[in-house]
């Protein structure tokens, strides 16, 4: 088996060395022999050393100069060789036992992909409020958070991978897409990983004002088609703030 990590980064030089450290890490663990992977890293149009620093790290760079998320995702899902694909956040950090997790799933044949909880340390506590009733909602739906998803490569690009139409949620709609991908394959599920959550960065809710993240939630609350296929409408994800 082959795995793809694929790894979307704007303006992420702080961050993605920690990342790629902690790939390399989990993949160290989970070491076997018939387990390959390749480390993906998708620049997408950075004005920073992201890129630099990916390479450096012994990741594979490719360029994607549209910035958006959906797109930079399938591009590195376009270069990627493997039979699943791990698209991981510049601004996450996977662990052993969520690798081990992953392999598990892949292991028994009964999955399509699937998502993870995650953790937010440092966060307010009205962040804590936030993620806990996201897990709910992931949880009850089976909807992948963007900060994770794998899924089989077969599967992603019969169903046309990520919605470029969509600036922010995509990885919802391709939970469902390969929900509905699965029940036609032999009943095949789509899951979330709950014993060992993902640890993801705090860092929107330092930088956005809890003001800030109640209007852009409803804004998309209201009118969640048009305000996820308007890039203007959703500055959390693209107003290109960063520490």
């Amino acid at each position: 088996m082959h795995l793809s990590i694929i790894i979307p980064a704007y303006n992420e030089e702080q961050l993605i060395t920690h990342c790629l450290n902690a790939v390399a890490e989990s993949l160290s663990a989970n070491a076997r022999t018939d387990f390959t992977h390749e480390i993906i890293v998708v620049d997408n149009n950075s004005a920073d050393k992201t890129a630099e620093r990916a390479k450096k790290s012994g990741a594979h760079v490719v360029f994607e100069p549209i910035n958006q998320i959906s797109r930079a995702r399938n591009a590195g899902a376009a270069a990627a060789k493997g039979d699943w694909f791990l698209f991981v956040d510049a601004d996450s950090l996977l662990n052993p036992g969520m690798v081990a997790d992953i392999l598990a799933c892949i292991d028994s044949g009964r999955y399509v992909g699937c998502g993870s909880l995650m953790k937010m340390p440092e966060s307010p506590w009205w962040g804590k409020v936030i993620l806990k009733t996201w897990s709910i909602v992931s949880i009850t739906f089976a909807w992948a958070s963007g900060a994770l998803v794998v899924c089989r490569s077969d599967a992603f690009r019969e169903v046309g991978g990520f919605d470029q139409n969509l600036y922010a949620a995509d990885e919802i709609y391709l939970s469902g897409l390969l929900k509905q991908w699965g029940r036609r394959h032999g009943g095949l599920k789509f899951t979330i990983l709950k014993h060992h959550p993902l640890i993801t960065s705090a860092r929107k809710l330092r930088l956005y004002s809890g003001s800030e993240i109640a209007k852009q939630f409803l804004k998309v609350a209201c009118s969640p088609r048009k305000a996820l296929q308007n890039r203007n409408k959703l500055p959390i994800w693209y107003d290109g703030r960063r520490e």
